[in-house]
């Protein structure tokens, strides 16, 4: 951040009085302009033995399968985020039964919210940032091609669940993924 979005003066980085992490703060007028993290919501979408995956057509990961999800809007709730990115990816219609994931990736200030869903319908079909989507079974996943660790954490959590017999809420902290 350079400028100061109230008065478009210029911004610098300190701990302002009261706070105890550096802020972007305006030079002028004092504003302080905090940085959060971003929240990502998406669905696993679920028909019968199977779960719906996108393989995206945009970076990061271009290629790569992943469940239907992105950053929440403004004045949605997670839950209307999760709706829109499965529809807007994925062409699907879901309902969602409840948060299946939380994942904290505190190295880019980002955190995963993922909703366990169930396809009301099998028409799907690829949005603007799929290639391509399409129901796996657990042996069909194509788990060297998964985009994400926070993906492929919930999917193997969701199938271990499934043979358990018994679906839980998860919450865990992912680290960089090492290659």
């Amino acid at each position: 951040m350079k400028f100061c979005s109230v008065c478009s003066d210029t911004v610098i980085q300190r701990v302002p009085a009261g706070d105890n992490r550096l802020r972007y703060v305006c030079s002028t007028c004092e504003t302080i302009h905090y940085e959060n993290p971003k929240m990502v919501v998406g669905c696993l979408p679920e028909w019968e033995d199977k779960v719906l995956l996108c393989k995206r057509a945009i970076e990061p990961q271009y290629g790569k399968w992943t469940l239907p999800a992105g950053f929440m809007e403004n004045a949605e709730t997670t839950e209307q985020g999760a709706l829109r990115e499965t529809w807007e990816e994925a062409g699907a219609r879901v309902e969602i039964s409840h948060l299946f994931t939380l994942y904290n990736l505190p190295h880019i200030s980002q955190v995963y919210l993922m909703f366990r869903a169930r396809l009301l319908d099998l028409d799907f079909a690829a949005g603007e940032e799929s290639l391509e989507v399409k129901l796996f079974s657990e042996d069909e996943i194509p788990w060297d091609e998964i985009a994400f660790l926070t993906i492929e954490k919930t999917l193997r959590q969701y199938f271990e669940d499934r043979r358990k017999g018994q679906f839980e809420f998860h919450i865990g902290d992912v680290e960089r993924r090492v290659k």
